[in-house]
C-alpha cells in the first residue's frame, strides 16, 4: 500500500487561543458602519478601533495592558466631521496614527503614552485631496512620513506627513472603486484590487501600470460560500497568509512556498461568535519567549478579543527558525529620497531578548511657507470702544500665555494618569 506524503512544516501545528476574560477589551461600542476595513489597528504599545460616536467619527485607543471593562468616558480620538472607516498605526513611530473618514480628509495624531483627561480633537495634520469618502489608509513601509490614502474617487494620493504636501496623485488608473490596496516589502510597488474585478501592480513614482492582467492563477483555494469580505494578513517572516472573514467566526491560514503547489492550507481557527473586524500586531509586538507567531484582535458588538497564535516547542530557549530578523522602528529612508527613485530594505532588528517599545516619538510637521500666507480680508467691523485690533505686542502675548495654558494643562494630565496609574498599582496589589 502506497502511503501519502505528509509535507514537512513547522507551522503544521500552529494553534490558535482566546486569551482570558480579564485580558480582553470591554464595554467598546464598535463602529456599524458599512465599510470594508478592519476596524481595528495594533502596535507594541496600542490598540485603537473605530466606535460609535455621535456627530462626527472617533475612534478609541488603549494602551495595550489596560485590558478589563473600558471605561465609559474613556477619551477618545474626535476630530472628523463623518464616520472613521479606516486607521493605520505609523511603522516608524508607535504615538502616530492615521485615520481617514468619509468627511473626505485624512488626520494624522499624535497619541501620549499617559492616558489623556479629555478628548484628542487636534490632529498633527489634516490632508485634503479627495473629494470622496477615503476608505483606505496605508503607511509606506521604509520611508520616512510617506501615507497612502484611497478615495470613492478612485484616486489613490501619496502624502508627506511631515510636510502636509501631496507627493503624487495617481487619478487615471481605476475605473471603478478601489477595494484594497498593499505595499510590497521596500515599498518600491503597490498592488490594488478593483471593483471592475482587476489586480493591478502599480509604480506608484513612474505613475505606471506594470501588471493587470494575470492570465492564470498560480493556486486556486476553495473558500466558503459565505459573501463576507476576507481580510487578509501576510507575515513574511513565517510566509504565512491569515484570511478572516468579516462577518465569519473562523480565521483560516495557509503557507506560501517558492514551490508547487504553492499554497498549503494548515488549520483554521474556529470560534462562536463573527468577527465585525481585526487587528494585527506587528512581529516586534509578540511575546517570543511563548513562541508566539501572531496575535490577532477579533472585534465584536461590544468587546475586542486578542486571539494568540504559538507553535508549540518544548525548549524555553530563543527559536532562531521562528523568529528571523524583523523590520524595526526606523525608516529606512526620507520622503524625498523615496520621491527621487531611491529604494531600500527595512532595516531589521533581533528579537532574541524580546522588543522594549521607544518612548514618545513627537512627530514634527513643517508646513512650507504656511505663516508666510497673509489670511484673507474679513469685512470690515464697526469700530467700537471693546472692539479695538490687537497690536501685534499684544497679540503675540495672548499667543504665548495660550501656550504656556496648553503646557500646564499637559503636565497636569500627565500627573494625573501618573497618580491613577499608581492607584491602579496599589489595587492590583491588594486584591
Amino acid at each position: 500500500m502506497s502511503r501519502r506524503v505528509v509535507r514537512q512544516s513547522k507551522f503544521r501545528h500552529v494553534f490558535g487561543q482566546p486569551v482570558k476574560a480579564d485580558q480582553m477589551y470591554e464595554d467598546i461600542r464598535v463602529s456599524k458602519v458599512t465599510c470594508d476595513s478592519s476596524f481595528c489597528a495594533v502596535n507594541p504599545k496600542f490598540v485603537a478601533i473605530i466606535v460609535e460616536s455621535g456627530g462626527g467619527g472617533a475612534f478609541i485607543v488603549l494602551p495595550l495592558a489596560k485590558t478589563g471593562r473600558v471605561d465609559k468616558n474613556h477619551p477618545l480620538v474626535t476630530g472628523h466631521t463623518a464616520p472613521v472607516l479606516d486607521i493605520d498605526w505609523c511603522p516608524h513611530n508607535d504615538n502616530v496614527i492615521a485615520s481617514a473618514s468619509e468627511d473626505t480628509t485624512v488626520m494624522v495624531w499624535q497619541i501620549p503614552d499617559y492616558v489623556p483627561v479629555r478628548n484628542i480633537t487636534e490632529p498633527v495634520v489634516t490632508l485634503e485631496g479627495h473629494s470622496k469618502r477615503v476608505s483606505i489608509i496605508s503607511w509606506h513601509p521604509t520611508a520616512r512620513n510617506v501615507l497612502l490614502s484611497a478615495g470613492c474617487d478612485n484616486l489613490v494620493i501619496l502624502w508627506n506627513v511631515g510636510t502636509g504636501e501631496m507627493l503624487l496623485a495617481l487619478d487615471d488608473m481605476h475605473t471603478d472603486l478601489i477595494y484594497n490596496v498593499g505595499w510590497n516589502r521596500n515599498g518600491s510597488l503597490l498592488v490594488t484590487t478593483c471593483k471592475d474585478k482587476k489586480v493591478r501592480v502599480i509604480d506608484p513614482r513612474k505613475q505606471q501600470i506594470i501588471a493587470n492582467n494575470f492570465e492564470e492563477p498560480i493556486a486556486l483555494q476553495e473558500m466558503d460560500t459565505s459573501n463576507g469580505v476576507l481580510l487578509p494578513f501576510y507575515d513574511a517572516d513565517s510566509s504565512i497568509v491569515y484570511l478572516c472573514g468579516k462577518g465569519d467566526s473562523s480565521i483560516r491560514y495557509f503557507e506560501i512556498t517558492d514551490e508547487a503547489p504553492y499554497v498549503h492550507y494548515l488549520n483554521t481557527y474556529s470560534s462562536k461568535e463573527p468577527q465585525r473586524g481585526m487587528g494585527f500586531m506587528p512581529k516586534r509586538g509578540l511575546d517570543v519567549s511563548k513562541c508566539e507567531i501572531a496575535r490577532f484582535f477579533k472585534l465584536h458588538e461590544r468587546k475586542c478579543e486578542p486571539i494568540v497564535m504559538t507553535v508549540p516547542r518544548k525548549s524555553d530557549l530563543f527559536q532562531d527558525d521562528l523568529y528571523p530578523d524583523t523590520p524595526g522602528p526606523e525608516p529606512a529612508l526620507e520622503a524625498d529620497e523615496w520621491l527621487s527613485g531611491k529604494d531600500a530594505e527595512p532595516i531589521l532588528i533581533s528579537l532574541r531578548d524580546g522588543y522594549v517599545p521607544i518612548k514618545n516619538r513627537e512627530l514634527k510637521v513643517v508646513k512650507k511657507n504656511i505663516l508666510d500666507s497673509k489670511p484673507p480680508p474679513g469685512p470690515r467691523r464697526s469700530h467700537s470702544t471693546c472692539d479695538s485690533d490687537f497690536s501685534q505686542p499684544a497679540l503675540e502675548e495672548v499667543l504665548e500665555e495660550i501656550r504656556a495654558l496648553k503646557e500646564t494643562v499637559q503636565a497636569q494630565e500627565k500627573r494625573i494618569s501618573d497618580l491613577e496609574n499608581k492607584l491602579c498599582q496599589f489595587t492590583n496589589g491588594t486584591d
